[in-house]
C-alpha cells in the first residue's frame, strides 16, 4: 500500500478523552476510531492487525480439532431463561432490545446456550462425541464504566470455543490440549514471555478455572507468579489451602499487575442439563453431555500487545501480527530517490511481501516520526545517501538496530 492512498492520518497529540496507552497510540496512529465510550471502529491498519491475530488463533483452534462457525448476535429471551441467565439481577451486562411486535431480545454477551441448542440437532449418540466448535464474533456487554481502550469495551471481538464430551475424563484430556494451544497463541503474537497460566476461581462450575494473564501495570488483576514453575495464582484464590495444593510457597511468588487475555472453564453439565442436551451410550442409556468453554478476546489481545510492547516512539508490532512487514520510507525528492524507492517497492510487492510505502511529500522528520508511531517491524530508508552506498538502510523497530542491505537481503528477512 502506498501511504498517499491510505485515507487515515496520524496525529501528533493524544486524544483528550483517553487515558489508556493502547487507545491513545492506536487513535494517534490511525488504527482505530472511537465511536463512543467503550466502542471503537477498526480502520485499515487496525483491521489488518486483527485479522492476523485471528489467523493465528484460527490455526491453533483448528489444530485441536475445532470447527469454525458463526452464530447470531440476536438472542431469544426464552432460551436464556432456562439457564437462569436472563434476569438482570443475575447477569447485569445484557444489552436488551425489542422487535416491533414487542418480543424481547438480547445481544449476545456469550454463546453457551445458543450453541447447546444447535448441538441438540446434531448430538444423539456417544458416536457423535467429542466435538468442538468455535467462532469469532462481536460480543456486547453493558459495562457500567468501560475503560482501558480496546481492552475492555461494550462491543468487542472475541473467539469463543465450546467442546462437548461423553465423560469428564475425555474433557480433561481435551482441556490440556487447549491449554497448550493457548500458550502457542500467546507466544506467536509476541506475549509468550509475559503471559502465565493462572489459577482462578471456577465459580459454580468447578474448583478452578484457568486464566491467561499478561504482566502489565495497566492490568486490573493482581496475580502471584512462580517463574520457576511458569504459573500464577489470581489474588481471588490466593490462600494457604490453594498454595499447598499447588505445591507453592509464598516466598517463591512475585506479586504483579496483569491483564486477563484468556479464560478457560470446565463447565460439566451446567448448560447441557437445563437445555436437554443428552447422548445415548452403547447400551442406549441417556446421559447429559459434558462441556468445556474457552474464551480469548481478539481485540483485547491487540490492546494488550500495545500496552506491553509500545515504547516512547509509538507502537511496536511483533512480526507475526504487524499490519505490514516493511515500512519503506523515501527521503528527498531527487529523481534517483524516487526511482530507487519505486523499484524496491515493486520488487517487494512482486515477492508477495507486505510493504507500506511512504511516498508522501513530507519532511524527513515527519516521515521518520510517523514510522516510529506506526510500529511496522522494519523501516527501510531510501535516500541519496543510501543509494550512493549501494545498499538500503534497514532499522529494526523493536531493537533499534540499523543494518545496510541489498534488496535480496531485505527479502530474506521475511
Amino acid at each position: 500500500m502506498r501511504q498517499t492512498e491510505l485515507f487515515t492520518k496520524t496525529r501528533r497529540e493524544d486524544p483528550a478523552d483517553e487515558v489508556s496507552k493502547n487507545a491513545k497510540l492506536l487513535i494517534r496512529a490511525g488504527y482505530i476510531h472511537k465511536e463512543m465510550a467503550g466502542v471503537y471502529s477498526f480502520l485499515p491498519l487496525g483491521l489488518r492487525v486483527l485479522e492476523k491475530i485471528k489467523t493465528i488463533v484460527r490455526e491453533e483452534m483448528n489444530a485441536v480439532s475445532g470447527q469454525e462457525i458463526l452464530m447470531t448476535a440476536l438472542q431469544e429471551k426464552e432460551l436464556w431463561e432456562k439457564t437462569d441467565r436472563w434476569d438482570d439481577a443475575k447477569v447485569d451486562i445484557w444489552f436488551k432490545t425489542k422487535l416491533k411486535n414487542g418480543t424481547e431480545l438480547g445481544l449476545g454477551m456469550s454463546h453457551e446456550e445458543p450453541l447447546v441448542q444447535i448441538m441438540k440437532d446434531h448430538i444423539k449418540s456417544y458416536r457423535d462425541l467429542p466435538v468442538s466448535a468455535y467462532q469469532f464474533q462481536t460480543k456486547f456487554r453493558n459495562e457500567l464504566r468501560p475503560k482501558s481502550g480496546i481492552m475492555r469495551g461494550r462491543e468487542f471481538l472475541m473467539k469463543d470455543m465450546y467442546s462437548f464430551h461423553s465423560e469428564q475424563s475425555e474433557l480433561d484430556t481435551y482441556y490440556e490440549k487447549v491449554e497448550a494451544a493457548y500458550e502457542r497463541v500467546y507466544k506467536r503474537v509476541g506475549l509468550g514471555d509475559y503471559t502465565f497460566k493462572t489459577f482462578a476461581s471456577g465459580g459454580i462450575f468447578t474448583k478452578y478455572s484457568h486464566e491467561y494473564q499478561t504482566l502489565s501495570e495497566a492490568g486490573e488483576d493482581t496475580i502471584y507468579i512462580s517463574r520457576e514453575k511458569n504459573l500464577a495464582i489470581n489474588e481471588e484464590v490466593y490462600t494457604d489451602e490453594v498454595l499447598a495444593e499447588l505445591g507453592l510457597e509464598r516466598s517463591e511468588l512475585e506479586m504483579a499487575k496483569s491483564i486477563e487475555v484468556g479464560n478457560i472453564f470446565k463447565l460439566s453439565t451446567r448448560y447441557s442439563e437445563p437445555l436437554g442436551l443428552v447422548y445415548l451410550d452403547e447400551a442406549g442409556k441417556s446421559y447429559p453431555v459434558v462441556m468445556g468453554c474457552y474464551g480469548l478476546g481478539i481485540s483485547r489481545l491487540m490492546g494488550t500487545v500495545v500496552e506491553v510492547l509500545a515504547d516512547a516512539g509509538g507502537l511496536v508490532w511483533p512480526k507475526a501480527i504487524a499490519p505490514f512487514s516493511f515500512h519503506l520510507v523515501s527521503l528527498g525528492n531527487s529523481a534517483e530517490v524516487i526511482k530507487g524507492a519505486e523499484e524496491l517497492y515493486k520488487e517487494l510487492a512482486e515477492q508477495k511481501i507486505d510493504v507500506l510505502f511512504d511516498n508522501r511529500d513530507l519532511s524527513a522528520g515527519e516521515k521518520l516520526a510517523d514510522a516510529d508511531l506506526l510500529g511496522v517491524p522494519y523501516r527501510i530508508i531510501v535516500s541519496d545517501k543510501t543509494l550512493a552506498n549501494g545498499k538500503f538502510e534497514v532499522k529494526d523497530r523493536r531493537s533499534g538496530e540499523v543494518s545496510f542491505m541489498t534488496a535480496s537481503e531485505i527479502t530474506a528477512l521475511v
